[in-house]
């Protein structure tokens, strides 16, 4: 019994159904190929390349596509290769070209192969050069530059920290801002004033003399407050 209409063969708009009925249909076609091959001891060879890029193909047992192609062509005399390859060898011919050109224009920059070059062409190559020694030249400058500033920062850090050094030794051998020992005042040796762990004295004025010596006193950690009296920091040391 046939059937009752004809399916209509057209695009299916739909691209989860056109991939379903892709799918469904290409394992058909496969499984009839290899079907073909086996039954029919025949070399048979499908390609397919699907709608969203992805390729499969089959080949039958003892062949292998390309094979099958070269026979292919045997058979009916034609090329699938002759347009490829011909346009293989325009692009082949014309890097050469391009490549050799390349070639003399280095050489010329370089004083070499200027016998064949009329005044126009040396002229226009002078100008190249010229054009080319401004560019080299700038970036040459721009290089000296940016070194000298990088130098300047560094050599005004090292004169800043050696300034600093300065100052701070001389803070330390300078007499007016020296440490002197108890000993120099007989503290070790007094029962009340014992407890001082040193004396600062500090130069007032230019004089020198003694009157004008103050001491500042270092309280010890160690020093009753409660059992003794102690003087004034700001009272003078020599009368």
């Amino acid at each position: 019994m046939g059937r009752l209409g004809k399916f209509e063969i057209k695009r299916i708009e739909d691209a989860t159904s056109r991939q379903v009925s892709y799918s469904k249909r290409r394992s058909g076609i496969m499984k009839k190929a290899r079907e073909l091959a086996v039954l029919c001891d025949a070399q048979v060879a499908i390609v397919m390349l699907s709608s969203t890029g992805k390729h499969h193909h089959f080949c039958s047992d003892g062949a292998d596509i390309k094979g099958i192609f070269d026979r292919y062509q045997q058979a009916t005399g034609t090329s699938l290769w002759t347009e490829q390859y011909e346009n293989m060898q325009r692009t082949l011919s014309r890097l050469k070209s391009i490549n050799r050109n390349l070639r003399t224009e280095i050489r010329q920059r370089m004083g070499e192969d200027l016998d064949a070059l009329e005044f126009k062409e040396l002229r226009g190559l002078e100008q190249n050069v010229g054009a080319a020694l401004e560019v080299v030249r700038q970036r040459k400058y721009h290089v000296i530059t940016r070194q000298t500033e990088i130098y300047k920062k560094k050599v005004k850090h090292s004169e800043e920290v050696y300034k600093k050094l300065q100052q701070e030794l001389s803070m330390r051998e300078d007499p007016a801002f020296g440490f002197m020992d108890n000993r120099a005042f007989g503290f070790m040796d007094n029962p009340v004033m014992g407890g001082w762990d040193g004396v600062a004295a500090v130069e007032m004025g230019g004089g020198g003399s003694e009157a004008d010596m103050y001491a500042f006193h270092a309280v010890s950690s160690q020093l009753d407050l409660h059992g003794m009296a102690y003087g004034r920091s700001d009272c003078p040391l020599f009368g």
